[in-house]
Order: structure tokens, then sequence, then C-alpha cells
């Protein structure tokens, strides 16, 4: 059977056909060479039935990755490492924030703002070059749950009650600017439009082209500890619950490997895989 005529069944649901461009683009973003990439896709195309799921092919090529270097592996699984921040949202709300920090801004996480109406939670109020944005973080724990209309609708509200209340006070040495919505999953088309009319900025896992959250994180080297293929998921809870929520940030205090009693040898294969991450900032 030709792989074009093989249905696909995605996290929403809906069935597409298999796209072999789609999955040899992913594999790509991992960083492996095309030879390495050819051969996961000759051995996940020899497996393809009709109506798998894009979880089964999913991880059938990180597994093949990661038989090749855990380091790819890592790089593959940056999306369902960003869902496995949850459930809370609030490791999320710290790794949105430490994207605008190490993109030059002064930041503050969860910080009470009065607005003109009532007063409001802030995931992340980013400052830069004596200009504020608030920034609303809407993290979804599973795939296929998307951001509608009534996510922009609901936040740019919020943003002009408090920029009412912002402008009109005289203790603010910055102007409040921009209101931003950054999600892990996706906009609809209406939230889009709506955002682009109403001067929002929305940012999410494929959005703006060349500037989603995606290729900032690639480009930043910016990843959460939840992409390691050799933290197990006890390990990683720990260090979400000591706010060590980047890769870089476990390099940095790795004394909380000691904590969990890591071996020297298991100690180095993680710095190894995570430095290899980082863009070699730390070799």
């Amino acid at each position: 059977m030709n792989d074009k005529d093989i249905n696909i069944i995605k996290y929403s649901g809906e069935k597409v056909k298999f796209s072999m461009s789609k999955l040899y683009r992913s594999l790509k973003r991992s960083g492996a060479e095309d030879s390495v990439v050819n051969q996961i896709i000759d051995k996940v195309r020899d497996e393809l039935y009709q109506g798998i799921s894009t979880k089964e092919i999913y991880n059938r090529a990180f597994a093949l990755l990661k038989k090749k270097k855990s380091y790819f592996a890592s790089k593959y699984k940056l999306k369902k490492a960003i869902y496995e921040l949850g459930p809370t949202g609030f490791p999320f709300e710290r790794f949105v924030g430490a994207i605008l920090k190490y993109s030059g801004y002064n930041i503050e996480i969860g910080k009470i703002l009065n607005g003109k109406c009532v007063t409001h939670e802030i995931d992340v109020i980013a400052n830069k070059n004596h200009e504020t944005t608030i920034v609303e973080c809407k993290f979804h724990g599973e795939q296929g749950l998307n951001c509608n209309v009534k996510i922009p609708l609901y936040i740019n509200s919020r943003y002009l009650d408090v920029k009412s209340q912002w402008d009109g006070s005289k203790n603010n040495s910055h102007l409040l600017t921009e209101g931003w919505v950054v999600t892990n999953t996706r906009f609809t088309e209406d939230a889009i439009k709506y955002g682009n009319c109403c001067g929002l900025y929305l940012l999410s896992w494929d959005y703006p082209k060349g500037n989603s959250l995606k290729e900032r994180i690639d480009r930043l080297g910016l990843y959460p500890i939840t992409v390691s293929t050799l933290l197990t998921n006890r390990e990683k809870q720990f260090l979400l619950n000591r706010n060590v929520v980047l890769c870089r940030e476990l390099i940095e205090d790795v004394f909380y490997l000691d904590h969990l009693g890591v071996s020297n040898i298991r100690k180095e294969r993680i710095l190894n895989e995570i430095k290899q991450l980082c863009n070699n900032k730390y070799h």
C-alpha cells in the first residue's frame, strides 16, 4: 500500500492523510543528520497501517531516535515535554518568563495589578527599555485543546482595565505598551484575527511563523527539564517543585542532582545531554 493512502488519527480525533514530509521536518528539527532521519522514516513507513494514531508514529520515531542519540530524542520530544510541565500551569508561566528573561526583559511572575474596575493577577510582567508588557499564559495539559477567540477577548478586556488604571497613575515610570497571550497549543483562526485586530500579541507553539514558541526555544536553547530522556518522572517533578524549569538552570544548580542521590556516572550523562541541548553554551 502507498503510504500516501494511509489515514492517520490526530490527537483531536480528526482523520487525515499521512504526510511523509511532516515526519521528515519534525525529525530534522532534532538536529539528526539526513542519513539517520531517512533510516527512521524507512522503518516507520514499513510499520504504518490504516488508522494508526499520530501518537503511535511519534512514539516509534522517538524510540528510534533515542537509540541513535538521546540528545536528538530530547529535541524531538520538545512539544510533549512542554505538556509535561503541568498539571497546574505554573511551571509554564515560569518557562515563558524565562524565555522573555533570556530575550532581554526584566520579569516578575504572578504579580497583582490594579485595574480601573477590579484587581488582576498577571502571569508575567516583562519590562524593557522603559516599556512594560503584561503576559497571560494559557497552558493545556493535552494536545487537541486549542485557544479559541474567547481567550483573547477575555485577556484584552483585562489588559484594557489594567491599562486604564496604569495610564492614570503618576507612580509608573514605565509605559504599559502591550498585552500578550501565550499558549503551548494553537490559536484558532478567529482568535488570531481578533488578536491582530485589537493589538494583542499572540504567541503559540507554531505562531507567528518565524518567531513561534518552538522557534524561540530552539534559537535560545531554552529547553524545559522535562525534555530530558535520562531523568525519571519523579526526578523531573522534584526539580519542578524547586522551581528548576530550564535545563540551563539545572546546569547552574547541579547540587539538586546530589539531593536526588544521582550517581556520578549518571550525573555526567544527564549533564552532557542537557549541555548539548543548550547549544553547547556550557562546554
